[in-house]
């Protein structure tokens, strides 16, 4: 049951009963959250007809004229009066009044936990970070240190709710996210996927998993008295810890989680056969991060390599344990960065942890560390038979494999930043879309279905959303771009119309109309009531429109980091960019196994693409 106590959210839960005295006697125990939605409202349901039309619309630049009157005659037979859409339409509106949210645990479950794809590169974003200041283990381990003590200050912001609500446009924004990030972990199964999250039971996790040479250690980082443990504290217990893990010939047991779903969860089974295993991947479970310290490459495409898969089985993929929500790296040379499992975290509540982190190292320890005796940190020891030898052994091929696979680019346009958009009253972020499409049709002569992550967090329980390219006026202005007769004034407003119309499709996504969600909801809802998949989504001009060739994602930040991840697609590129003042970070990847991919290639297109831009605006620059 719910109670609540000044905008604190207090939740109430039985014991099991006992007897005393002759007397029945039923224990409860309550605990203090933060309530983090009460002011947000629910996420809408779009109406139907605007949803079908606005498909219909992002379709007209990617089909020819016959296929689209098919597609259009499809749609509209799905979308009559009281037809399959309408029906699924009111049942959807049914189920948004009667649950929190009524897309984001479909979503959650389709777009992740259903997925079997390997978490790294398919799944798992990646942040790398600006290099510190330091140079050598011995500074490595005092950054760690006030790093950890970072992070158990903004978890400890969260549980007292002293976090401030964020705002979007005025806006509050869904907070519930953030307690989940601490003490959760994606569980493999053999069909599907679950989270487990430790941070609400009654006893919290109080350690967290720090691994150095494929070994593992619980660090716990609160004292008996409740207390977080001091810098100091922290640091001394990490010298314990890199004494204790010299050996580099231990079998890498991380490199099980970044296999195919499937196949971790089969060999997830064959471990836990084994007792002293099933505490041991307990405690991975239930830490609050994963702390790993190692060694990163100092170039900008290979550090965000590094951080998104560990470099493969000869560098550091097995110290890492995909599964796990958090997992901070920090090398040896001042490089660190941040790998998270999306089905639990996004990007902005991860940006506004990495902020906390950064302003916090810029403060001076201000504990003493009290005079008590530490515990050792505990090493946790697995049971390898021969199945789970066979099992490690084919992970680490299929991660080369896949490794090896990826190219990475990462580079930073020094150019302009997001200021020459603004001056000409123009969205930084659609002003760099429209510049992604042209990039892509300068070297594959054709435009693709893009989507931009947006956030939904401004609803109750929302997750992500994407927001739908090209539209008609971004085709028009790349067909009309290099031609020659077409004069500098047209190709300006046609520009502007292109940005604008983006903007557009920004604002509609944001008020909680976008597309793809209600789409998703409406095919998931007929599965649910065992009706058969409508036509419109077998349809092929479907299956074109959601083969996302351009996956795209900003993660603005007040640092220059870069967010890295793979495609969606293997004939695709996954773009990521960090607009800063006067410059923007941007990472591209895409798979060497399609000769038609190449990530230099099209960063090398899109630095001469943004720059033509630029000469468009300023022509005399």
């Amino acid at each position: 049951m719910l109670g609540s106590l000044q905008g604190i959210k207090c939740i109430f839960s039985p014991a099991e009963p006992f007897f005393k005295n002759g007397s029945l006697f039923l224990q409860v125990w309550w605990r203090q959250e933060p309530c983090f939605f009460s002011s947000v409202p629910p996420q809408p349901v779009p109406p139907l007809v605007q949803t079908l039309q606005g498909y219909l619309s992002t379709l007209e630049p990617l089909l020819p004229p016959d296929e689209l009157s098919h597609t259009r005659r499809m749609v509209q037979e799905f979308g009559s009066p009281g037809g399959l859409g309408a029906r699924l339409q009111k049942a959807l509106e049914k189920r948004a009044r009667h649950t929190k949210n009524w897309i984001s645990p479909w979503w959650v479950q389709w777009a992740y936990l259903e997925s079997r794809q390997p978490l790294p590169v398919h799944s798992n974003p990646a942040i790398s970070l600006p290099r510190r200041d330091y140079n050598g283990w011995r500074s490595q381990l005092v950054f760690a240190s006030k790093l950890i003590a970072a992070v158990l200050d903004f978890k400890a912001k969260i549980k007292t709710g002293h976090l401030p609500v964020e705002n979007m446009r005025g806006k509050p924004l869904c907070m519930e996210l953030y307690p989940l990030l601490f003490s959760s972990c994606r569980i493999p199964g053999p069909k599907h996927d679950y989270i487990a999250h430790h941070g609400r039971s009654r006893r919290s996790p109080t350690h967290i998993t720090v691994v150095r040479n494929y070994q593992f250690f619980q660090l716990e980082v609160y004292n008996s008295d409740g207390s977080r443990m001091t810098e100091s504290q922290i640091h001394s217990q990490l010298l314990r810890i890199r004494s204790q893990s010299w050996k580099t010939d231990k079998e890498p047991m991380g490199i099980l989680t970044s296999e195919h779903r499937h196949t971790w969860g089969e060999a997830y089974n064959r471990l836990l056969r084994v007792t002293q295993n099933c505490a041991e991947v307990r405690c991975l479970s239930k830490c609050t991060i994963l702390f790993v310290t190692t060694l990163i490459d100092r170039y900008a495409s290979r550090k965000a390599a590094q951080v998104l898969h560990g470099g493969g089985t000869f560098s550091n993929s097995g110290n890492r344990w995909f599964d796990k929500t958090l997992q901070f790296v920090v090398g040896e040379d001042g490089s660190w960065g941040l790998l998270y499992e999306a089905a639990i975290a996004e990007g902005p509540p991860i940006a506004t942890l990495l902020h906390h982190i950064l302003e916090y190292c810029e403060k001076p320890d201000p504990k003493r560390a009290p005079l008590v005796p530490l515990p050792m940190p505990k090493k946790l020891y697995f049971h390898i038979d021969r199945e789970i030898k066979r099992d490690i052994e084919h992970a680490k091929q299929n991660l080369d494999i896949l490794i090896n696979d990826l190219d990475v680019n990462v580079f930073n346009f020094k150019k302009f930043g997001k200021e020459l958009p603004k001056q000409h009253n123009l969205s930084p972020n659609s002003f760099i879309q429209v510049a992604l499409q042209l990039a892509y049709y300068r070297v594959h002569d054709e435009v693709c279905p893009a989507c931009d992550i947006a956030s939904q967090r401004m609803f109750r329980g929302g997750r992500t959303e994407y927001i739908r390219s090209p539209a008609n006026q971004t085709l028009k202005f790349i067909l009309a771009f290099d031609d020659p007769s077409v004069t500098r004034e047209a190709k300006l407003q046609l520009f502007r119309e292109a940005v604008d119309a983006y903007t557009a499709l920004t604002l509609k996504v944001l008020q909680g109309h976008g597309v793809d969600l209600h789409l998703l909801g409406l095919k998931l809802q007929a599965i649910e009531e065992g009706l058969s998949i409508p036509k419109v989504f077998m349809d092929t001009a479907y299956g074109l429109a959601t083969h996302w060739k351009l996956r795209t994602g900003q993660v603005p930040a007040n640092t220059d980091s870069v967010m890295c991840f793979g495609p969606l697609v293997p004939d695709g590129y996954a773009i990521c960019y960090n607009p800063q003042a006067d410059h923007v970070h941007f990472s591209i990847t895409a798979f060497n196994c399609c000769e038609e991919t190449n990530a230099e290639t099209l960063a090398l297109t899109l630095k001469d693409t943004l720059g033509h831009l630029q000469e468009l605006l300023q022509p005399t620059v």
